[in-house]
């Protein structure tokens, strides 16, 4: 909408994370930069901490920029894995099929494509963002990833990005070895008033701004104290900042703008959710008393029938899931996933303890095919 008025090519306060886009702010800098020579110097673990809307996704994504064909990566983006999981999404990520594959399986397969790649000159990375999600079985067996490993060096170089909630689970004493092992720790800090005004113009000029959009002193001030320096909450008040001119309309950003974009922003963060209709709402109050009550009868029943207690928590379960399919296909008028009742077998099987190097082998031929 406002793009023709001010002639971009783009929206230059997008919340992607495009590398374009990046401003290397001396921390950014000294990230990026401490990263790459950790890779290359194969130093195992590594760990970015930030504030939510630093730029650490996008400081991995400029590192994963810069690499060139010699280092193959695998990437995590979600972080809510087991430690089965995990492992399939890594195998997956260097190009593996890990499909009905045991733990033993997976790890030796990994360890004879790490070996690979080191006898062909080749590098490894594992980047893993927000890091701070990771249970303390997943970083445990993250732990274990980093001894695949020569007598001189990693195999395997392994970044974990997380907000500051991630340094203080690297303290449990759960994690004591895993901490002990990381050889570099960076944090990114906010950005200070000054490289405020330059990230900002650098992100309008990317988008095509030719000098005609202009800030003063005191809404570089409003934009820094609002913010407090973080890239994200810039971009969100800035794209408020860039419609409150559209409207106005002008090119000259001054307090009075800012004082607007601000009151939009805050507005907008306290709308609160729209609420059911009143015939929905008297129906669902209804339907959920109804439920409660068939609750406590099938409880009942089940307590004087003598029903085991595990069968009592399962069965439990599934009328409790039945009944919000119902409350939701009758409210939402759709019918809601399949829980899986099936649980994740998290143990190898023992059948394949005795395995030979020969499963890594032809592990290893399904990539290289």
């Amino acid at each position: 909408m406002y793009r023709e008025y001010y002639g971009l090519r783009e929206k230059p306060f997008a919340l992607t994370p495009d590398p374009q886009f990046l401003y290397l702010s001396e921390g950014h800098h000294t990230a990026i930069e401490s990263l790459l020579y950790g890779i290359h110097q194969r130093e195992g673990f590594m760990v970015l901490t930030g504030e939510i809307g630093t730029g650490k996704t996008t400081t991995c994504r400029t590192i994963l920029g810069r690499l060139d064909k010699k280092v193959k990566t695998a990437v995590i983006f979600n972080s809510f894995l087991t430690e089965e999981e995990l492992l399939e999404s890594i195998l997956l990520d260097f190009g593996f099929s890990s499909k009905g594959r045991t733990r033993k399986e997976r790890i030796d397969g990994l360890n004879c494509y790490l070996i690979h790649l080191l006898s062909r000159g080749e590098n490894a990375v594992l980047m893993i963002d927000e890091s701070q999600n990771l249970s303390i079985p997943v970083l445990e067996q993250i732990r274990m990833l980093s001894n695949l490993e020569t007598e001189k060096e990693k195999m395997l170089q392994i970044i974990l990005l997380g907000q500051l909630e991630l340094e203080k689970k690297l303290q449990s004493p759960d994690l004591k070895q895993l901490n002990q092992r990381i050889a570099l720790r960076l944090h990114l800090h906010p950005l200070n008033r000054v490289e405020i005004e330059k990230y900002i113009y650098k992100r309008l000029t990317m988008a095509g701004a030719c000098g005609n959009i202009t800030f003063s002193k005191s809404a570089f001030d409003d934009i820094y104290k609002f913010t407090g320096g973080i890239p994200r909450l810039i971009n969100l008040l800035c794209e408020r900042v860039l419609l409150a001119g559209f409207v106005e309309p002008t090119y000259h950003f001054d307090r009075r703008i800012i004082k607007r974009a601000e009151e939009s922003l805050l507005a907008a963060e306290a709308q609160p959710a729209p609420s059911l209709p009143r015939g929905l709402r008297k129906q669902f109050r209804s339907m959920r008393v109804a439920s409660l009550m068939g609750l406590l009868i099938f409880i009942a029943i089940l307590i004087l029938s003598g029903q085991s207690s595990v069968s009592f928590l399962q069965m439990t379960k599934n009328s409790l899931w039945e009944r919000v399919q119902i409350l939701h296909s009758r409210i939402l008028g759709t019918v809601p996933p399949a829980f899986s009742k099936n649980p994740v077998d998290k143990d190898p099987d023992p059948g394949t303890q005795g395995k030979t190097a020969k499963d890594s082998r032809g592990f290893l031929e399904e990539k290289t095919d």
